[in-house]
C-alpha cells in the first residue's frame, strides 16, 4: 500500500517574502479576534501597568502646569538668550511623531500600499494624540494664556489689534489646526464600518447604543460603501500636502530668522523627511508591545515589520543628508564667519554631547536596517525605535538650544539649564500621549476591521497574482 507524503509546513526563508497576514484567518475569526481586545472581558495586566504608569505621568502635567500658570514661565530653565527652551523643543518634536499616521493612512492609500491596513488605525490615533499634546507647549509657553495666547488667532478684535500674519507662529495655528482637523475627520470615517461591527457584537446595552449612534446608521449597503469609498479617497487626497505642508511651516519658524544654524533653506525638506522618520520610529515603539501583548502577530506581521523599516531607513538617509549638506553649508560654502563658528560650536562647544550623541543615535545605530536579519528581529527593531526617539528629540534640542545659547554678541552668551519643572512638563506629556492611547486600545479596534476583511478577500481572490508579484519585487 504506498504511502502518502504529508505535506511539510513552509519556514519562512531569508528571501522570502513574509504575508500579510497569518494563515487560517476567515471573516468571521478576524471580526471576532480584533473586536474581542475591545469587548472580552479579560484585560491583560501589562495593560493596567502600563496605565498607572501613564497616569503618574498625567498627575507630574497636571502639577507641572498648575505650577506654571500661578507663577509664570520663570519656574522653567528659559533665559537670554536662550528664549526658547523645552517648549518649542518639545512642540516640534511631537508635531513630528504625528506625521507618520497621515503618511500611513493617506499616502500609502493613494499608493494603494495594502500593508498599511494592519498599522493605519492605531498610527492615525497616534497622530491626533500627538498633535494634542504638542499644542500644549505653545499655550503654555506664553506663560498666561488667558492673556495672550487668543491673539493668535484671526478674531473680529473690537480694538483694531489684530494677528501679525507675517509671522511664522500664526502659520503654526493655521497649518496645525488643519492638520488635526483632517486627520480627525479622516480617522474618523475610516472606524465608521468598524464602529458598526462592534455595534452588532456588543454584550451590553450601553454598549450598543455608544457604538450605534457613533456609526450613524451604518448598514454596509451598497450605497454605503459607495460613499464610504469616495469619502474616504478624498480626504485621504486632502491630507496628503499636509504630509508636506505642516512641517514644512513649522520649519520657517527658524529659517525666516538671522539666527546662524536657523537661517537656511534645507529647514523644510529637512524637517519634513525627519518628522517621517520619528514618526515611524513611534509606530513601532507602540506597534511591537500592542502585537505581543494581544498577541496580533497574524495581523501585524514580519512583512509589515520589514516594509516600515525600509520607509524608515529610507527617510534617515534623507535627515543624514540634510546634517551632512548642513555641516557643509556652515563650514565651507556659507563664506561668513558666524556659521563657520555656530557649526563649530555645535560640535565642539559645550554641547558638542548633544551633537555627536545625535549623530549615533539618529544615523549610525539605524544603518543597522540595511540588513534583512535585523529588518525582521522584533528586539533589534524596538531598540532602533527607541533610539531614534532620543535621536530626534536631540535634534531639536541642538537647533534650539546650541544654536541660541551663543549668539552674535559673546558679552549675552549664557548656558541653558533646564529645571525640574521642564523635565516635569515633558514626563506628563508622554503620560498623557500614554494614557490616551491605552485608552482608545480598550475602547476602539487597533486595526481595521473592515480593511482587514477587504485584505483578505483580495487574497482568497487574486493571491497568486499578488504573491507572483511581491516574489518578484523582493527578486528585483
Amino acid at each position: 500500500m504506498a504511502s502518502v507524503a504529508r505535506p511539510i509546513p513552509q519556514q519562512i526563508g531569508e528571501n522570502q517574502v513574509p504575508p500579510l497576514m497569518g494563515p487560517g484567518l476567515t471573516y468571521r475569526s478576524i471580526t471576532e479576534k480584533l473586536s474581542d481586545v475591545v469587548l472580552s472581558g479579560h484585560i491583560p495586566t501589562s495593560w493596567f501597568v502600563a496605565l498607572a504608569i501613564a497616569l503618574m505621568g498625567v498627575g507630574s502635567l497636571t502639577i507641572s502646569a498648575a505650577v506654571l500658570l500661578a507663577i509664570g514661565t520663570g519656574i522653567w530653565g528659559i533665559t537670554i538668550p536662550i528664549g526658547w527652551g523645552f517648549a518649542i523643543i518639545n512642540f516640534v518634536w511631537w508635531i513630528g511623531i504625528g506625521h507618520a499616521g497621515t503618511l500611513i493612512s493617506a499616502v500609502l492609500h493613494i499608493l494603494n500600499q495594502q500593508w498599511r491596513t494592519s498599522i493605519n488605525r492605531f498610527a492615525e490615533a497616534m497622530t491626533l494624540v500627538a498633535v494634542l499634546c504638542a499644542g500644549m507647549f505653545p499655550l503654555l509657553h506664553t506663560g498666561r494664556p488667558w492673556l495672550a495666547a487668543y491673539w493668535l488667532f484671526p478674531y473680529p478684535s473690537t480694538m483694531g489689534v489684530w494677528p501679525q500674519f507675517r509671522s511664522p507662529l500664526i502659520w503654526d495655528v493655521f497649518a496645525v489646526s488643519t492638520y488635526l482637523t483632517v486627520s480627525l475627520l479622516f480617522w474618523y470615517v475610516g472606524l465608521v464600518p468598524d464602529l458598526a461591527a462592534m455595534r452588532d457584537r456588543a454584550k451590553t446595552k450601553i454598549g450598543q447604543i455608544a457604538y450605534g449612534m457613533l456609526a450613524m446608521g451604518w448598514r454596509g449597503s451598497a450605497l454605503h460603501w459607495q460613499r464610504y469609498d469616495i469619502a474616504y479617497l478624498l480626504l485621504a487626497g486632502l491630507s496628503t500636502p499636509l504630509v508636506v505642508s505642516v512641517h514644512s511651516i513649522v520649519s520657517l519658524d527658524f529659517a525666516v530668522s538671522v539666527i546662524p544654524g536657523w537661517h537656511t533653506t534645507i529647514f523644510p525638506p529637512y524637517f519634513v523627511a525627519g518628522a517621517v522618520y520619528a514618526g515611524f520610529a513611534m509606530v513601532f515603539t507602540l506597534g511591537i508591545p500592542l502585537r505581543s501583548v494581544y498577541k496580533l502577530e497574524d495581523f501585524i506581521t514580519m512583512r509589515h515589520m520589514d516594509n516600515m523599516a525600509k520607509v524608515m531607513l529610507a527617510t534617515g538617509l534623507f535627515v543624514a543628508y540634510g546634517y551632512a549638506m548642513e555641516a557643509f553649508t556652515s563650514l565651507v560654502y556659507a563664506g561668513t564667519s558666524n556659521e563657520h563658528f555656530m557649526m563649530s560650536n555645535r560640535m565642539f562647544g559645550p554641547y558638542g554631547w548633544s551633537y555627536w550623541t545625535l549623530v549615533l543615535t539618529n544615523i549610525l545605530i539605524p544603518q543597522l536596517l540595511w540588513f534583512r536579519r535585523v529588518r525582521r528581529s522584533v528586539g533589534m527593531l524596538f531598540l532602533i525605535s527607541m533610539s531614534i526617539n532620543v535621536g530626534m528629540w536631540l535634534e531639536r534640542f541642538v537647533i534650539v538650544v546650541v544654536s541660541l545659547h551663543r549668539d552674535f554678541m559673546p558679552s549675552s552668551w549664557g548656558m541653558y539649564y533646564p529645571t525640574v519643572w521642564d523635565f516635569a512638563t515633558f514626563i506628563g506629556t508622554l503620560g498623557f500621549f500614554l494614557t490616551m492611547m491605552l485608552l482608545f486600545v480598550r475602547a476602539l479596534p487597533a486595526i481595521s476591521i473592515a480593511e482587514m476583511r477587504l485584505l483578505l478577500f483580495e487574497k482568497k481572490h487574486h493571491g497568486k497574482h499578488h504573491e507572483k508579484a511581491h516574489v518578484e519585487e523582493a527578486a528585483a
